[in-house]
């Protein structure tokens, strides 16, 4: 249940938008080491973000994921993410922060039970 919720100040359209979207489940799933089939991507584009004083492009991201998550893995997604906003929506890796969370899967619910 790898799930990204993924937030920038930069105005995305539907092209775009769809573009983002499976490059991320691509990136995720085989870094995670988890089927694309499991992996969610939530993109909200167009947020009022201020990073260090300026409303520049920049992003905001959290990562969960049921186990597949640590310090290895954790580096290479950053930088696997860092390097898709840069090239799909301009926003420099230095203006992006990720949150990661290894969750429970009794934490977690999905078709009304938990994992």
């Amino acid at each position: 249940m790898p799930t990204l919720n993924l937030t920038t100040n930069i105005p995305v359209d539907a092209v775009v938008a769809s573009d983002v979207l499976k490059d991320a489940t691509k990136i995720l799933a085989k870094t995670i080491g988890k089927p694309e089939a499991y992996v969610m991507i939530l993109l909200d584009g167009g947020q009022p973000i201020a990073f260090a004083g300026s409303e520049e492009p920049a992003a905001y991201a959290e990562l969960l994921s049921i186990g597949g998550l640590g310090p290895s893995v954790n580096g290479k997604l950053s930088s696997a993410l860092a390097e898709l906003l840069q090239t799909k929506l301009s926003i420099d890796g230095s203006r992006f922060y990720i949150k990661f969370s290894d969750v429970e899967g009794y934490n977690c619910g999905y078709n009304g039970s938990t994992f």
